[in-house]
């Protein structure tokens, strides 16, 4: 995808909602699959509820203005930030999608700040993600039966 457009993304726009919605859902459910647990929170959030979470939005576009991925964060009362969802539509999978947002937002919008990121353990990319980019593993746990989570926290060096 040569040289793709990032900007923050409303979801008082009603398209643009509406696509974050279905590219969530798409990528939720090959997590899903990739994890064996289809209980995944996202799978079962409605457009509404969607709206209604108080999080950061940016999105990657293609040349035709499709959104192709998006990042969504919360931010902390103590000034650190917690990446809420980082989803890819499966169409754009493998082409940097992810990593061009993680980074847009560690170095650009987020710079010097403690991140931290969850994901199902056995989600390989997303774990070959974060840890490619520099997110340090912390410990695993299991938030229901049958589903172990790996945590991750970004603490970036400030020269």
């Amino acid at each position: 995808m040569p040289n793709p457009l990032i900007r923050p993304l409303d979801l008082t726009d009603d398209a643009t909602a509406a696509a974050v919605h279905r590219i969530g859902l798409a990528a939720y459910a090959v997590e899903a699959e990739l994890i064996g647990f289809d209980g995944i929170p996202a799978l079962s959030e409605s457009l509404a509820e969607l709206r209604a979470r108080p999080l950061h939005w940016i999105g990657a576009l293609s040349g035709a203005g499709e959104i192709t991925g998006f990042l969504a964060w919360e931010e902390e009362e103590d000034g650190s930030v917690c990446i809420d969802r980082l989803c890819v539509a499966p169409a754009w999978f493998r082409r940097g999608i992810a990593s061009l947002l993680l980074d847009h937002v560690l170095t650009d919008v987020l710079a010097g700040r403690p991140v931290t990121v969850t994901t199902g353990a056995a989600n390989v990319p997303a774990v070959a993600l974060y840890t490619r980019l520099g997110f340090a593993r912390g410990p695993d746990f299991s938030p229901v039966p049958g589903l172990r989570m790996a945590s991750f926290t970004f603490t970036a060096v400030v020269l």
